[in-house]
């Protein structure tokens, strides 16, 4: 996605959601461990914040086989 827009678009909020349709948010979320037994985890998370639903179309066709890897899940 860098190389197709500018930089600026991905450093403003406004312009990132006026250009791609989506806002970026990082969370970091506890996970306890499954055994109940060991201490739990920190877990960064990045969360997509869509406002078109034709831009997140767009964006699920052109990125659909990425998402679908062990990179992530929707």
């Amino acid at each position: 996605m860098k190389t197709e827009h500018p930089l600026t678009v991905f450093m403003l909020r406004d312009k990132m959601r006026r250009v791609l349709g989506f806002t970026v948010r990082e969370h970091q979320a506890w996970v306890n461990s499954p055994d109940g037994l060991t201490q739990g985890y920190s877990q960064f998370e990045i969360h997509l914040d869509f406002y078109s639903e034709k831009k997140r179309s767009l964006f699920l066709l052109k990125f659909s086989e990425i998402l679908n890897n062990d990179y992530g899940k929707l």
